[in-house]
């Protein structure tokens, strides 16, 4: 099983692009243009996943809008996405992401990657999402939707958030 360790590049390459990704720990900011942020939501001991079509689930998150800090990008997105309240975060560590090949060369874009703690509430979803689902901490990696390539990225966010990492 691999998993990123803090710098590693990891190639993800596609038909249609080229992305050399990498996981840096929360006191290593690394360079580029802050990309959002994406969390790890636990609640009653379950990890909330959402998706927008029903087949492909995902850990809830995106982009900025503007003057947001990076906990800011988190409960908005997670109040958006899953309808749900951040009630505490922690940071668990940036991806870099910079595109070798494809419409966006040359491009650099960082996503923090957050654990954290949230209180479900009424569903009703507005935005692109339109399923929410708990699982338990050892099914989130069978659960979860991982792009081809990602693999060691997303292991390593499950690891720091202290869920199983998958096989």
């Amino acid at each position: 099983m691999h998993i990123a360790t803090d710098g590693e590049v990891v190639d993800i390459i596609t038909a249609a692009d080229h992305w050399q990704s990498s996981w840096y720990p929360p006191s290593d900011v690394p360079t580029g243009t802050a990309h959002g942020s994406t969390g790890v939501c636990v609640v009653d001991g379950q990890v909330v996943l959402v998706s927008d079509d029903g087949t492909y689930w995902q850990f809830p998150g995106g982009r900025p809008e503007a003057g947001e800090d990076w906990s800011d990008t988190l409960a908005r997105e997670v109040s958006e996405e899953a309808c749900a309240t951040v009630l505490g975060c922690r940071l668990l560590g940036f991806s870099r992401g910079l595109c070798r090949r494809g419409p966006e060369q040359g491009l650099v874009l960082v996503r923090a990657l957050w654990g954290a703690d949230v209180r479900l509430d009424a569903w009703t979803p507005e935005h692109e999402m339109v399923e929410r689902r708990l699982v338990p901490p050892q099914g989130v990696w069978d659960a979860l939707t991982v792009p081809t390539g990602w693999e060691p990225i997303y292991r390593r966010i499950v690891i720091e958030a202290g869920i199983p990492a998958g096989r």
